[in-house]
C-alpha cells in the first residue's frame, strides 16, 4: 500500500483570481489600478465601470499608496548598512541636508517676515495719507 503525502494549498495557494488580481495589482501600486480602469472602458465599459466603483468603494482611489512596502521606505534610510565608511558618510550627508534644509526655513521664514512688513508699513501709509486727505 503507498500512502500518499499531500500538503495542505497555503491560503495564498487557493486564492481565486480575484484575490490573485487585486494583490498583484496593488504590489504594482495605484497607477496599475487606474491603467487597469481605463483599459476596461476601452475594452467593456462595464468592467470599467465596475473596477472605479470597486477602487472607490474599497478607498484605493483616495488612499496615498495601495501598497504596503512602500510604508516602511523611511525607515530604512535609517539602518546600518554594515560597511562603516558608507554608514559615516551617510550620516553626515543626512545631517548636512538636515541642516541645509532648516537655513533654507529660517531663509523663507525671514523673506515671509519682511514681506509682511513691508505689506502693513505700506496699509499703514495709505492709511495716513486717507486721514491726511480728509482733513
Amino acid at each position: 500500500m503507498t500512502s500518499m503525502s499531500t500538503t495542505a494549498p497555503t491560503p495564498r495557494d487557493s486564492a481565486g483570481w480575484f484575490t490573485k488580481s487585486e494583490r498583484w495589482l496593488d504590489e504594482k501600486g495605484k497607477g496599475a489600478w487606474i491603467a487597469a480602469m481605463v483599459l476596461g472602458f476601452i475594452f467593456f465599459w462595464p468592467v470599467g465601470l465596475a473596477l472605479l466603483f470597486y477602487m472607490i468603494w474599497s478607498k484605493r482611489m483616495f488612499s496615498k499608496s495601495c501598497s504596503p512596502r512602500r510604508m516602511g521606505q523611511h525607515m530604512t534610510t535609517m539602518r546600518s548598512t554594515g560597511n562603516a565608511a558608507f554608514d559615516s558618510y551617510k550620516a553626515d550627508t543626512l545631517r548636512r541636508l538636515e541642516e541645509e534644509q532648516n537655513n533654507f526655513e529660517a531663509f523663507l521664514e525671514r523673506l515671509r517676515e519682511a514681506k509682511d512688513k513691508s505689506e502693513f508699513d505700506q496699509f499703514m501709509d495709505e492709511r495716513a495719507n486717507a486721514a491726511k486727505s480728509e482733513d
